[in-house]
């Protein structure tokens, strides 16, 4: 039998620990964590036709926790718990804090949540005594060592696993950073291939890629590197990877000039990424962080970044519906933007998923629920 642990608990005592006073009532509203999961009444994917809503998973840096957001149309996005965290990172994270949330619907039906180990605040915060969790000159800015695994068949009730990615294989013992998991389905190998970002010691970022268990709670093999930059010395982040069709569309992220994001394409989901020179999106200040999702109904894709080099930050838009051209869409709540987020501000490194209008009133009930 699962056993819940109510997450709002666990952050209720901390900040009580830490001579702060309580948060209001309504942070109590929480996902909960389970020892495995839920029954689930069916486990196929609903039809596609009946995915016509959509959820946006993100965080922000002022809580360092991940909050959910439901849309019926793809262009107005409400946070189902009046912009407070669903899930504090302090009860999930060893730096007790998440960034880079991810999620998809697995072929099983279940659905798949990644997430950085990473508070880059915690010093200034008191949960630790240095800026990071090892020295920055040995092993660079933001460094850390934990992926975030998280698994639910209804949204609401989650498996949680950390994988230190430094003690479960050699090879990266001197792992740097372990950033922006995202997971999709390999048709070929039939598992969850996981990708993310990562560097050995202070050397550049560059990604990589492995897989995960069934029970979505451990890599089981080491990462190998999934697309090989021009310039090796180049940091290289971020990859989100898409089938349109009959190839994979890999959107990332290359700090040199210009920078902003890229795109790579291969017939593989592994492996043959194909070096494109051209800037997509249309951001003037610096963005990350791309995702790609597709209008129900439509052949129009989406993709979304966080535009962090604008104060305060926002997510951007384009719409595209060859991959050549790109729509500028602007950003949140920008003046002539069709794009707007109702009761939220500062989103970071966010990701939307196709989910059906049963899904997304489930959860807006749970959360509109005090305690619930």
């Amino acid at each position: 039998m699962p056993r819940p642990f109510r997450i709002a608990t666990a952050l209720s005592a901390f900040i009580a620990m830490a001579g702060q006073a309580a948060p209001p009532a309504a942070p109590t509203r929480q996902l909960v964590l389970i020892d495995k999961p839920a029954a689930s009444p069916t486990t196929s994917v609903p039809p596609e036709a009946s995915r016509d809503a959509y959820l946006l998973v993100y965080f922000k840096d002022e809580t360092h926790g991940l909050y959910f957001a439901t849309s019926r149309d793809g262009y107005s996005f409400t946070d189902v718990n009046g912009g407070n965290p669903v899930l504090p990172g302090r009860a999930v994270a060893a730096q007790q804090g998440i960034r880079d949330p991810h999620i998809m619907r697995g072929p099983d039906g279940a659905f798949y949540l990644t997430m950085t180990d990473l508070h880059i605040f915690a010093q200034r915060e008191g949960l630790r005594t240095t800026q990071w969790e090892r020295p920055e000159a040995d092993y660079g800015w933001g460094n850390n060592r934990n992926l975030i695994l998280m698994k639910s068949t209804d949204l609401l009730h989650w498996t949680h696993a950390r994988v230190d990615i430094a003690k479960l294989f050699p090879a990266y013992r001197q792992a740097g950073s372990a950033w922006a998991p995202e997971t999709i389905w390999d048709p070929k190998t039939r598992r969850m291939m996981v990708y993310f970002t990562t560097r050995i010691a202070a050397g550049p970022n560059f990604m990589v890629y492995s897989y995960a268990d069934p029970a979505f709670r451990t890599l089981t093999a080491a990462p190998k590197k999934i697309f090989d930059y021009p310039n090796p010395k180049v940091n290289v982040i971020d990859a989100d990877i898409t089938r349109v069709g009959d190839r994979y569309h890999m959107f990332y992220v290359a700090h040199e000039k210009p920078g902003n994001i890229r795109q790579a394409v291969s017939t593989e989901i592994n492996r043959g990424y194909v070096y494109d020179p051209r800037k997509v999106d249309p951001e003037t200040k610096a963005s990350e962080a791309p995702t790609l999702w597709r209008r129900h109904g439509t052949d129009k894709w989406v993709l979304m970044y966080d535009v962090f080099g604008v104060t305060p930050n926002n997510m951007g838009f384009s719409e595209t519906t060859d991959f050549v051209t790109f729509r500028d869409l602007g950003h949140f709540n920008a003046p002539g933007s069709p794009m707007k987020a109702t009761n939220f501000t500062a989103p970071k490194h966010a990701a939307v998923m196709a989910i059906t209008t049963e899904e997304a009133t489930r959860l807006e009930r749970r959360f509109a629920t005090p305690g619930g």
